[in-house]
């Protein structure tokens, strides 16, 4: 965070002050919409949730170092009072993006998002100073408090951009223009928010690459033809990357290793080297192509590519993470999200893990497929079956239980379960699961089944 005085951010967003003693008092630390998080010198931004009002705890966000509260009306504490809290920190982010000047660069796609953006951060790390988004970031709240971590050091900007409706990423891109742009990816994911298909999510997520100048890289996935519908709609320097041979930034020699990890020869416009990633499944190979076409962009080497995949490690919780526990059985949580695309790809990593191990699933609800849930979660249960998984625990009513249905008319002998809540599931596996399992949870995350997947992960009593 660059130092910036209460009376500057006032200027900057509009502000009035309230109860302010000192208005050249400096802010020296990152801002932060949740009160626990707030560290000495930093800003207090205070949002009304759906649960809870950051107003209630400006007091609380004081106490422990906040120099100021971003409020919407006065708090009884050292206050910026504004309009719209969302907006003044988006204000706020732009202005600071004014005064430094890192390469930014934007990410957006159905799937893979988080991933890719720790596999880059990791990448970029080795090579200069970068800030990425924390967690998922990716909305109108987290993107400026991402860009208000950033300092004069900052060389390299990693945005994480999510789009739930058209307009999102006009917005975001509005306050964090890129110069680089990577799309990874058009799936199901929002489909009920953003039309009725495909297309209109690749509507959505091409706003990125029109946000692009002449002198940036538009970063498209050769392997989806949504995202390569694309092209037409940018002015910046185009730059494919993917398994298809016309993907400049591409892999080749492909290969599954030991502990279902994915290993490929990575080829650049300026080289080829090994990769060996250290994340299970093989749709992990397009995230990383997809960093690698990022860092390719800023003018970095295959090699010094290459050695930053191969020492990258998982850094986002709930995204097939994996816990072993003392008596064999291995839990993944893939609970964070879920969408067919990642489901997919989640339910054939674990089997590739497991190998000749028994295997359990334990499902719940993909959010927002509109008209098409039922049929995406009955193709889930037929997977779920085809894949021969040997226990499948299903979790709420409606769709899911057109998952267990599928699964069982399937025939491939699989034991379907079905339980009525989270707290049901996890009794239903305490019973089903044995030493030396494989155990796989996935759900979109308002479904709650984290909570699940850690209680599995604990060392049985």
């Amino acid at each position: 965070m660059i130092p910036m005085t209460l009376e500057e951010i006032a200027r900057v967003v509009g502000a009035s002050l309230h109860d302010v003693r000192e208005a050249r008092a400096l802010v020296t630390a990152p801002s932060a919409v949740d009160s626990r998080e707030v560290v000495p010198g930093g800003l207090f931004a205070a949002t009304a949730g759906a649960r809870v009002d950051g107003h209630d705890y400006a007091a609380a966000a004081i106490a422990v170092g906040a120099v100021a509260v971003l409020a919407a009306r006065p708090v009884g504490v050292p206050a910026l009072v504004v309009e719209d809290v969302q907006l003044a920190l988006g204000l706020l982010a732009r202005h600071l993006l004014g005064r430094i000047s890192p390469a930014v660069i934007g990410l957006t796609g159905s799937v893979g998002k988080t991933t890719t953006k720790d596999l880059l951060a990791q990448v970029l790390e080795r090579h200069a100073a970068t800030v990425a988004t924390d967690r998922s970031f990716n909305n109108e709240l987290g993107l400026p408090l991402t860009v208000l971590r950033a300092d004069a050091g900052t060389r390299y900007l990693v945005l994480e951009m999510g789009a739930g409706r058209k307009g999102d990423l006009r917005y975001l891109t509005g306050i964090a223009p890129p110069h680089v742009g990577l799309v990874l990816n058009v799936g199901t994911a929002h489909v009920e928010r953003m039309g009725a298909g495909p297309a209109d999510v690749a509507e959505a997520k091409g706003e990125l690459v029109e946000a692009l100048a002449p002198d940036g890289f538009a970063l498209l996935n050769a392997d989806d033809p949504y995202v390569m519908g694309m092209a037409g709609r940018t002015r910046a320097r185009i730059l494919l990357y993917g398994r298809s041979a016309r993907a400049q930034v591409r892999a080749e020699d492909v290969r599954m290793t030991g502990r279902a990890r994915t290993a490929f020869e990575l080829v650049t416009p300026c080289g080829r080297a090994a990769v060996e990633l250290d994340l299970i499944g093989e749709h992990q190979v397009s995230n990383a192509l997809a960093a690698a076409a990022v860092a390719t962009a800023l003018g970095l080497g295959a090699a010094e590519i290459a050695r930053g995949l191969n020492a990258a490690r998982r850094r986002s919780a709930g995204r097939l993470e994996i816990v072993e526990r003392p008596d064999g059985v291995t839990v993944v949580d893939d609970a964070f999200n879920a969408s067919p695309e990642s489901m997919r790809a989640g339910l054939r990593a674990v089997k590739a893990l497991a190998g000749a191990r028994r295997t359990v699933a334990v499902l719940g609800a993909m959010g927002q497929q509109a008209d098409a849930s039922r049929a995406r979660h009955a193709e889930m249960g037929r997977l779920v079956a085809d894949l021969r998984f040997d226990v499948l625990i299903t979790v709420g009513s409606g769709d899911p239980l057109a998952m267990a249905q599928a699964a069982e008319s399937a025939g491939q002998g699989v034991a379907v379960h079905t339980a009525e809540d989270v707290a049901g599931a996890l009794r239903l596996a305490g019973a089903l699961v044995e030493p030396g399992d494989v155990v796989f949870v996935k759900a979109s995350s308002e479904i709650g089944l984290g909570a699940c997947a850690r209680a599995l992960a604990a060392p049985p009593s």
